[in-house]
């Protein structure tokens, strides 16, 4: 679950150095990294409590993990997994949760969005050292085990079953801001004001930085290294999540294929994005929508954002062009002349 890992080092070098700077110095604060969730997690925290809050904070996604990975024998999805088309598994009420809002997503993306994507996930193998283009066969066998129906939920006992054999969920597109939502109730039941979220690149702010201002975060440039970015979006109390075709990928004949997949051909999605960020209330929606409004495309994902309340999105064209959402007008900002600013659509 490495999705967001590209837009970890431009948001924390920017964010970092605008935050410092108006740290006062009485304001004790504590900054704990580690590589949990298939990437690497840094909480900045500031408070008296900050100790105690953050060490809560890592415990949770510590847990979120063992529990949501694909890849631990024992986690709850590997288990759901390996009895697909066979029985039920009892699961606890986070990953419960997580598939359920899940399947929300999926009907209302027809199918954009789909945790049943696995099969062709593990086919590709992109982000490690086995990825590959599987034969046409396989895509269509892949493709056959693609279908978000076949996800059965008993609400009574909190168990989940795969309708078929050989089916397969990864929460991949969707953990990480669940945990991140997670990670911010825990902060703030602790008493925490202000705070810096970072989970692999899905990014949640606590309030606002100490002299109450807004964060600046900086979006990463899709066509330029690691690092470089193209727009800042100001921020307070939100999550900033960004998808895009140059986060985990590799390159075969000349052609570049990514790890965001589009359930309907079995491919790499491939419709004049290259990249899309979203900034939300909720990181879960934010997780979530980056991808499905990848897949989508400009116009499908412009119009499903602009349907949800406190929702925006930042979308980038292969042209370099970049359209906003109408609630971005005066908190983006494009900082690289190459790119062309068109507002809505």
């Amino acid at each position: 679950m490495k999705k967001k890992y590209t837009l970890f080092f431009t948001i924390i070098f920017i964010s970092s150095i605008l935050f410092t700077s108006c740290a006062k110095k009485e304001e004790p604060s504590v900054t704990k990294e580690n590589y949990l969730l298939g990437t690497i997690v840094q909480l900045t925290v500031y408070g008296k409590n900050a100790e105690k809050a953050v060490n809560k904070a890592m415990d949770i996604i510590s847990d979120i993990d063992d529990k949501m990975s694909p890849s631990k024998e024992n986690s709850e999805v590997s288990k759901i997994n390996k009895n697909a088309g066979k029985a039920f598994v009892k699961v606890s009420d986070d990953t419960f949760t997580v598939i359920k809002k899940s399947l929300e997503y999926s009907k209302l993306s027809n199918g954009a969005f789909d945790i049943t994507v696995g099969p062709l996930v593990n086919m590709w193998a992109i982000g490690t050292d086995k990825a590959r283009i599987p034969s046409p066969q396989e895509i269509k066998t892949g493709l056959n085990l693609i279908n978000y129906k076949d996800v059965i939920l008993d609400e009574n006992t909190k168990s989940i079953k795969l309708r078929k054999p050989n089916e397969a969920i990864d929460l991949g597109a969707i953990a990480k801001g669940y945990t991140a939502d997670k990670v911010k109730e825990t902060l703030i039941k602790e008493g925490v004001k202000t705070a810096f979220i970072n989970l692999g690149g899905n990014i949640v702010t606590v309030g606002n930085k100490l002299d109450g201002s807004l964060w600046n975060i900086a979006i990463q440039d899709p066509l330029k290294i690691r690092g470089e970015y193209f727009g800042i979006a100001k921020v307070s109390h939100k999550s900033v999540v960004s998808s895009g075709n140059y986060e985990r990928y590799f390159i075969k004949n000349g052609k570049r294929y990514h790890h965001i997949l589009d359930t309907k051909t079995g491919y790499p999605s491939d419709n004049g994005l290259i990249a899309t960020t979203i900034i939300s209330d909720n990181s879960i929606d934010g997780d979530a929508l980056s991808t499905t409004t990848y897949v989508l495309g400009l116009d499908k994902g412009m119009k499903l954002v602009e349907s949800i309340k406190g929702v925006e999105a930042v979308f980038v064209t292969k042209d370099k062009k970049v359209y906003t959402t109408s609630g971005l007008k005066d908190s983006f900002k494009i900082t690289n002349e190459e790119y062309i600013y068109e507002k809505g659509r």
